[in-house]
């Protein structure tokens, strides 16, 4: 990784986001592409702008506050199938940070080692 793309990374690690809950008190998370994309969200009002989106505007969204380097150094991994982090979806500048080698540790990655077996971090 060169450039922006490591700026952009680093910016991400180093910034406490918001992650909705589901309703099982999970970490929200939806299936695209064969990945689990962890939601995660810049401030309340991108959270609310995707609430609405959802249709979901009406209901209290619970969510947990998260350092990026902790959903992708420690979520990521404990999860049992590729996952990956999706920062503002919806918004005007979404970000997606892939299960892949140089975001996420090696044996968590994609296009790295295997994946551990364990329990998922939902």
């Amino acid at each position: 990784m060169r450039g922006r793309l490591a700026s952009l990374i680093g910016e991400f690690r180093r910034t406490a986001v918001l992650v909705p809950l589901d309703d099982q008190g999970g970490l929200w998370t939806a299936e695209f592409g064969g990945v689990q994309w962890i939601h995660a969200f810049t401030d309340e009002s991108a959270l609310a702008r995707f609430a609405a989106a959802r249709g979901g505007a009406t209901r209290d969204w619970e969510y947990r506050s998260v350092l990026g380097a902790r959903l992708l150094d420690v979520v990521v991994p404990a999860v049992d199938e590729p996952t990956g982090v999706a920062l503002d979806v919806g918004g005007e500048r979404p970000m997606m940070f892939p299960p892949v080698a140089g975001i996420v540790p090696e044996h968590a990655a994609v296009d790295g080692g295997i994946r551990p077996a364990g329990g998922a971090a939902r």
